[in-house]
């Protein structure tokens, strides 16, 4: 069976961009009342205040516009994955990483199958702690470097990774972007139901998990040497356990900002732009070649870092023809008629259908919480299933999207073609839907 071969991701971009385009130009334009939230601090929409609106198509001129403009509204995304993977290239240039992963791997000798879970569930915390996402493209040439010694596929470091913590995200008991958010708007308590979820969370781990390590073993190859794995990489540093040391820091330092400071992606930014001047300092690289560092890391990472931008110019060209409201509007308003069970698992489609367009859990939960918790009042279904419905329906379609712009840029850095991640993460994302579904007909059965 011939199977789908996915362009260039640079190619999907702008193809998608381009469809947007058309679609304002098919779909009528339609917005929704919106008012501020004083719970979340964000502008929610009015339930059944939707109305048309005079069209205004996006021009194919206008859409090559709204590339640099999306590459502006992702602006402080993009400087994060630049100067966080340019200080990443700084201290591996110390020849600290290396040192690290050659003393990971000599404690793991003959147990290189733990080092999946252990990692995936690294990633899966942050994921489930603070919606982890573009902070990991960065990471991406140092989980190569692991993966390479053992004899893993590339397409391990995604699945570790990005793929890791989106699972954890979309089950997670208090992730503050999307279960918080959605929590809010539903005038819930904060970690209400949190047993409940915890319980699917780790019956996700463990169907993720172990697809990954079935994946990566039935998939091996010659481990690499640490000479073939880096064979570029400059003559090692010194100080690297020092250098190690200020990393952990650094990593210790970064989730208390996240979790604790609220920092937003340029507090994070700066953290690691010093993270690296001083790893290099110390790594016995200079000023000069702790510069020449961040640069070949801009280098590297530049592709990856602009994918994201190329992501978000789709949903302005949406936003600025008018029609995002319209889809959501077409999407939830046959959910009134339906029995609650199976209105439950509408919403788990509709909320699936709208990450396309809509890519961000967080700009979702606004724009649909207030139209499905009134409707869920309605039909006599709880407003906790209704959060449960919304986190596996977007947070699970994290993991496939091509308009997920993280998802794609750490897809790219691992050299992986899109379509071979969607082979591998397919039947995963099928059974951990089956599970949310499994979920949400659970929750209603036990009146959580």
């Amino acid at each position: 069976m011939k199977t789908i071969r996915f362009p260039h991701p640079l190619v999907l971009m702008v193809g998608f961009i381009l469809l947007a385009c058309l679609l304002s130009y098919l779909l009528p334009a339609g917005v929704f009342e919106r008012h501020p939230d004083a719970a979340t601090g964000r502008d929610v929409v009015v339930a059944g205040s939707y109305h048309r609106v005079a069209a205004t198509p996006v021009s194919p001129l206008q859409a090559l516009v709204d590339i640099p403009r999306g590459l502006i509204d992702a602006a402080s995304v993009i400087f994060l994955v630049f100067l966080a993977g340019g200080a990443f290239t700084v201290v591996d240039l110390t020849g600290a990483l290396r040192q690290g992963v050659d003393w990971l791997l000599a404690k793991f000798r003959g147990r290189e199958a733990v080092v999946i879970p252990i990692i995936s569930v690294l990633f899966a915390t942050m994921g489930a702690l603070e919606n982890m996402q573009e902070e990991i493209v960065p990471l991406v040439p140092v989980l190569l470097i692991l993966m390479r010694r053992i004899g893993y596929p590339t397409l391990t470091a995604a699945a570790v990774s990005i793929g890791s913590a989106a699972v954890g995200a979309a089950f997670s008991p208090l992730n503050p972007f999307q279960v918080g958010i959605a929590q809010k708007l539903a005038q819930l308590p904060l970690l209400s139901g949190g047993g409940f979820r915890l319980v699917f969370l780790l019956l996700a781990l463990t169907i993720w998990i172990g697809g990954t390590v079935r994946y990566a073993l039935r998939h091996r190859v010659q481990p690499e040497t640490a000479e073939a794995a880096d064979p570029d990489a400059a003559a090692p540093g010194r100080n690297h356990g020092l250098v190690l040391l200020l990393l952990f820091s650094g990593f210790a330092f970064f989730a208390y900002g996240v979790l604790k400071l609220g920092w937003e992606f340029e507090q994070m930014a700066a953290l690691f732009f010093g993270l690296g001047v001083v790893a290099g300092l110390v790594g016995g690289l200079g000023l000069s070649g702790t510069a020449e560092g961040f640069i070949a890391g801009f280098r590297d990472i530049a592709f990856s870092a602009l994918l994201i931008g190329f992501a978000r110019a789709i949903f302005v060209v949406l936003e600025q023809g008018q029609i995002v409201d319209t889809i959501v509007n077409s999407l939830s308003a046959p959910l009134a008629g339906l029995p609650a069970w199976t209105a439950a698992l509408g919403m788990m489609g509709v909320h699936t259908a709208l990450h396309l367009p809509v890519p961000s859990v967080s700009g979702q939960a606004v724009l649909t919480m207030p139209l499905l918790v009134p409707l869920s009042d309605l039909i006599g279904l709880s407003r906790q299933v209704t959060v449960l419905a919304y986190q596996y329906g977007a947070g699970l379609c994290e993991l496939i999207t091509p308009t997920n712009g993280a998802l794609m840029a750490i897809v790219a850095a691992c050299g992986v073609r899109f379509d071979e991640w969607w082979k591998f993460v397919l039947p995963l994302y099928l059974l951990l839907m089956a599970l949310g579904a499994a979920a949400v007909v659970v929750g209603i059965a036990v009146g959580i």
